[in-house]
C-alpha cells in the first residue's frame, strides 16, 4: 500500500509541473493549446534517448530534454501564435497528432513498442531508483518550478502577460511586445513540459506513444480548468485531484475520456473560473444552477 501511495505521489508531482506549465499558456497568456502532451512526450523521448544511447547523466539528460522541447515550442510558436482562439487550438491539436505519429513510426523511438531499460537517475553515486528518493527528486523539481513560476507571474512580465490575456490590442498600444511575450512563454511552457517528461521516463523506465496522445492532453487541460486558469495553487489542486481520479476509475478505463469531457463541460457551465479561479476556494459551483 505504501508503494502504491508513493507511486501516486510521484505521478501527482509530475502532473503538477505539466499543469503549471500549461497554465502559463492558457491562464496567463490567454492562448489555447491542445497539444501539450506532445511536448511532454518529446521531453520523455529526448531524455530517454540521451541516457540510453549517449549515456548522459540524469541532470544533463533532463536539461537536454528541456532545451529540445523549448526549441520545438519556439519552432511551433513562431508561425502559429499570430493565430487566435479556435485556430490556434486546431494547430496545436494537429501538432500533437503529428508528434504521436512520429513516435509510432520512427525506428529510433522504438515505434509502437517504445523504449525500455531507461536508467534511473544517479547523482553523486546515489541511485534514485527507490521510490522515496525519487519522490524527493520530484518534490525538489516541483518546488523549483513553482518558485520560478510564482516569481515570473508576480513580476512585470507576469503583469504584461495578464494584460495580453485580458486585452491584447490595449497591451500593444501600451508598448508591450505581445508577439515576443507569447512566443517566449509558449517556449518556456514547452521546456517545463519537457522536464516533466524526463522525470516520467526515468521513473517508469519504459515509454511508448500511448502515454503522450490526445488523452493525456485532455487530462492536462482538465487539471488547469478544474483548478482554475490563472491560479498556480489551482493547478496544483487540479493536478493532484486528477492524478488520483484515474486510479479510482481504473475499472471504467474505456470511459475515462467521456468522464473528463463531462467534467470539463460541467465546470465551464457552473464554475468557469475553476475551483481557485480568483485566488480563493469557492464551493458555490456545487449549488449553482
Amino acid at each position: 500500500m505504501a508503494a502504491y501511495l508513493l507511486h501516486l505521489a510521484i505521478l501527482a508531482g509530475i502532473y503538477i509541473i505539466l499543469a503549471v506549465s500549461l497554465n502559463l499558456i492558457i491562464g496567463y497568456a490567454g492562448q489555447v493549446s491542445l497539444g501539450h502532451a506532445a511536448f511532454y512526450g518529446i521531453g520523455a523521448y529526448a531524455s530517454a534517448l540521451a541516457a540510453l544511447h549517449w549515456h548522459f547523466p540524469f541532470p544533463l539528460a533532463a536539461l537536454g530534454a528541456m532545451l529540445v522541447t523549448g526549441g520545438c515550442g519556439l519552432a511551433l510558436g513562431l508561425p502559429t501564435l499570430r493565430l487566435k482562439e479556435d485556430y490556434l487550438a486546431i494547430v496545436t491539436l494537429g501538432f500533437g497528432v503529428i508528434v504521436d505519429l512520429v513516435f509510432l513510426n520512427l525506428e529510433v523511438t522504438g515505434g509502437p513498442d517504445g523504449l525500455v531499460g531507461i536508467p534511473s537517475p544517479r547523482l553523486l553515486g546515489l541511485s534514485f531508483r527507490p521510490q522515496p528518493l525519487y519522490l524527493l527528486l520530484v518534490i525538489l523539481a516541483v518546488f523549483l518550478v513553482l518558485g520560478f513560476t510564482y516569481l515570473l507571474v508576480r513580476s512585470y512580465h507576469g503583469r504584461a502577460l495578464r494584460a495580453i490575456r485580458d486585452h491584447e490590442t490595449t497591451a500593444q498600444v501600451m508598448g508591450i511586445n505581445t508577439p515576443a511575450y507569447k512566443i517566449v512563454i509558449f517556449s518556456l511552457a514547452a521546456a517545463l513540459a519537457g522536464l516533466a517528461g524526463s522525470l516520467y521516463a526515468h521513473y517508469i523506465t519504459f515509454i511508448n506513444p500511448e502515454s503522450f496522445g490526445l488523452h493525456t492532453s485532455i487530462l492536462i487541460l482538465c487539471m488547469v480548468v478544474l483548478g482554475g486558469m490563472g491560479s498556480i495553487i489551482g493547478s496544483v489542486l487540479g493536478a493532484i485531484a486528477l492524478a488520483v481520479l484515474p486510479e479510482m476509475l481504473r475499472q471504467f478505463q474505456a470511459y475515462q475520456d467521456l468522464i473528463y469531457g463531462a467534467l470539463l463541460v460541467a465546470l465551464l457551465i457552473w464554475r468557469p473560473e475553476g475551483l481557485l479561479g480568483r485566488g480563493k476556494l469557492s464551493l458555490k459551483f456545487l449549488t449553482r444552477g
